[in-house]
């Protein structure tokens, strides 16, 4: 049995690249980006009106004149006109061409318009209100560096430099699996000795947030049933989520079926808990990767988002970064497991607060809709004190 830091450690050892696809550009939010994105033209790409009033010269202004006789109205999506006098002006509209001929705009509400003519209300400053063409970004500027997460901001950017389709980090194609006679479909009234399926529907709907739609599998407690069915999986899959038999009941099938079919284990059991009988693995053959978590609902939710997650955002090459959070109550650990605590959090005076919430084991499950992660408690006489900073993995978004 390793430790929770060298098991941790072990599967980040493992991280793959899939290569790259080219996505629409509709469908690239929540995708990370594989290419540095370049502006195809200078950012704006005009000097551009920022407010709604008159664009005049202002060496007009510098001569003392304060009135100009409007010459025309230039609105926004139009190409500009150059003053034919430059002691006139042009009416302007909020993202409009500011003509060449001139270089300040004064917006309505500090002039006044009779008869033809708008007269100054207050002085203005040369070059007020003009947002100047190639001001954000230059033609071949990088606008979007490779290796970042696509938001709602970088569509913006994406749209606006014309990349309809988009080059990003290609996903693993995964089979969520669990295994047990006790398992019937979440639509099926349970016999009393039965439970609905909820691991896998856990794990899909996780893999959902980050933009991957597995397949899921349900397997019999039979050895030729779960060969057969993971021979196949392998054949089609990058990376296998299986929960359950992977403990020591009779039943317990995995490991050795795993062992069977060729795939080499870097390790089984951890000194942590929840999720003591972790196994983690490498089909060399199909470069599968597969993560065996412990069928209890606490345990493969945990090691889902302490392990798999840092182990996807490892592999994207994002960076996988330590939250951390404030106790709000004193933790001992005397043990030896790494202990992955149930907590809640809150935003308390600039800093996240992190609450124990009541649990009852790994089999717990309603307590985990109850929580917003798990603090992580270090081994062998560790003490944390209300107030002290922890280690936290959130399971879902916090404030």
């Amino acid at each position: 049995m390793i430790t929770f830091k060298e098991a941790y450690a072990k599967v980040l050892e493992h991280t793959v690249d899939y290569g790259t696809e080219q996505v629409s550009l509709k469908d690239a939010v929540g995708r990370v980006l594989a290419v540095d994105v370049k502006a195809d033209r200078d950012f704006p790409p005009f000097n551009r009106a920022t407010k709604d009033g008159i664009a005049l010269s202002f060496s007009a202004i510098k001569s003392g004149q304060d009135s100009f006789k409007i010459e025309a109205v230039i609105p926004a999506g139009n190409p500009t006109i150059e003053l034919k006098e430059t002691t006139s002006c042009v009416e302007i509209m909020t993202g409009a061409v500011v003509p060449n001929s001139t270089d300040v705009v004064v917006m309505y509400e500090d002039i006044s318009i009779e008869n033809g003519i708008a007269k100054l209300q207050k002085v203005p400053t040369q070059g007020q209100n003009i947002h100047l063409k190639g001001s954000d970004e230059v033609k071949g500027a990088v606008v979007l560096h490779k290796n970042i997460l696509i938001t709602a901001a970088e569509i913006g950017v994406l749209s606006a430099v014309g990349s309809a389709e988009v080059l990003v980090k290609k996903l693993p194609k995964i089979t969520t699996i669990a295994t047990g006679n006790e398992l019937v479909e979440v639509t099926e009234v349970p016999l009393p000795h039965q439970i609905r399926k909820s691991n896998i529907n856990s794990l899909c709907a996780a893999l959902l947030e980050e933009q991957i739609v597995a397949k899921s599998l349900h397997l019999k407690d039979s050895k030729e049933t779960i060969k057969e069915a993971l021979e196949a999986a392998l054949q089609n899959n990058d990376v296998l989520l299986l929960s359950g038999g992977v403990s020591k009941g009779k039943f317990d099938f995995l490991p050795v079926v795993l062992e069977e079919l060729g795939v080499e284990k870097v390790f089984h059991k951890v000194l942590q808990r929840p999720g003591k009988p972790f196994w983690f693995g490498v089909h060399k053959k199909t470069n599968t990767i597969i993560f065996s978590f412990p069928g209890n609902p606490a345990s493969t939710f945990a090691n889902y988002h302490i392990y798999f997650k840092d182990w996807l955002t490892k592999s994207l090459e994002l960076p996988v970064t330590t939250n951390l959070v404030v106790l709000n109550e004193n933790v001992e650990n005397k043990g030896t497991l790494t202990l992955f605590l149930r907590a809640k959090i809150t935003f308390e005076n600039g800093k996240l607060i992190a609450n124990r919430i009541k649990e009852n084991g790994s089999g717990d499950l309603t307590s985990l809709a109850n929580c917003d992660g798990f603090i992580k408690v270090a081994p062998n006489q560790n003490t944390y004190l209300k107030g002290d900073t922890i280690p936290f993995i959130k399971t879902r978004r916090v404030l």
